[in-house]
């Protein structure tokens, strides 16, 4: 049996292992959490180097993809420094290949409550998740995208596609060398809620990103609202629906009563084709294909 792990920095409240099969082969895939300790995560990483299949790289980021302009987060880097055999993504392959295909596939299964409440997304990072991004822009969807509110703390939108690019280009070689708890909830910080931002909630129809960013600022109520992320457990389904969200979409598949993360399915994928390294978006492509992997829906 394969085996991929993703250590992440996030809680350990939210740890879980599970069996698959994908393509013909079982493939246990385990999220180790570490509570916000980079140091402890290295270690797990040592310890299990060359001994699982593929690693995610979970509650971080080795770096985002903007437009196909990779900016590494320099502050990560030092968690990954003891891996040096076993094959290690963060899940920026499913970022741009998956998660690009979720407004085509919202338009395949609740046009019509779209047509009747509108195409609005507020996108609490925009440039952290391009391929969803570009996937509302394409799809004709208003945008506002968080970034500046998220990363900064400063309540300032960002509404194009152009403003974004812009956005990145200045502020991601400064942000990738800071601290990355300056940007990211990590460890307790995840659990903690303090509603920011009502009025972009509120505008918009779909709220859509990292599903900690969404949870950290959410208003208490969300009637109708459409959610669009991924990594969701059976408490963040019922914050959801108390808090009187329509529907839910998350962009990868719900296994066990919780959608893993982009990095622990990516990992998933690299163990079972055995190539022992990260694939292209191709091959990523191709094997989503051959998967049949879409985003799914479910009714709160």
């Amino acid at each position: 049996m394969k085996r991929a792990v993703s250590i992440s920095i996030g809680s350990s409240q939210r740890d879980k292992a599970v069996e698959v099969e994908l393509l013909g082969e079982r493939v246990q895939i385990e999220r180790i959490g570490t509570d916000g300790d980079m140091e402890k995560a290295a270690l797990l990483y040592k310890e299990l180097d060359g001994k699982v299949d593929a690693f995610g790289v979970g509650g971080a980021d080795l770096g985002v993809m903007v437009a196909d302009k990779w900016y590494p987060l320099y502050s990560v880097q030092p968690m990954v420094r003891y891996v040096s055999q076993t094959p290690i993504v963060d899940g920026a392959g499913l970022k741009n290949t998956l998660e690009n295909h979720v407004a085509p596939f919202m338009e395949s299964q609740i046009k019509i409550y779209l047509d009747e409440v509108g195409r609005k997304a507020f996108i609490t990072l925009g440039v952290d998740r391009w391929g969803m991004t570009k996937s509302f822009l394409d799809g004709g969807y208003e945008c506002v995208f968080g970034d500046i509110m998220f990363g900064l703390g400063l309540p300032i939108p960002v509404r194009s596609e152009k403003s974004l690019k812009i956005l990145a280009s200045i502020l991601m070689p400064i942000v990738g060398r800071v601290p990355f708890e300056w940007v990211y909830p990590t460890g307790e910080k995840q659990e903690t809620r303090d509603p920011k931002w009502e009025e972009y909630y509120q505008w918009a129809t779909v709220i859509a990103g990292d599903c900690h960013y969404i949870k950290r600022h959410m208003p208490h109520t969300l009637d109708g609202k459409v959610i669009v992320t991924n990594t969701t457990t059976s408490d963040d389904v019922k914050l959801f629906r108390e808090a009187g969200c329509k529907y839910l979409v998350t962009s990868t598949p719900v296994l066990e009563g919780r959608s893993f993360g982009v990095n622990m399915m990516e990992a998933a994928l690299v163990a079972v084709s055995g190539k022992g390294r990260k694939l292209t978006r191709q091959e990523l492509n191709q094997l989503l294909d051959q998967l049949g992997l879409e985003p799914q829906l479910r009714e709160l």
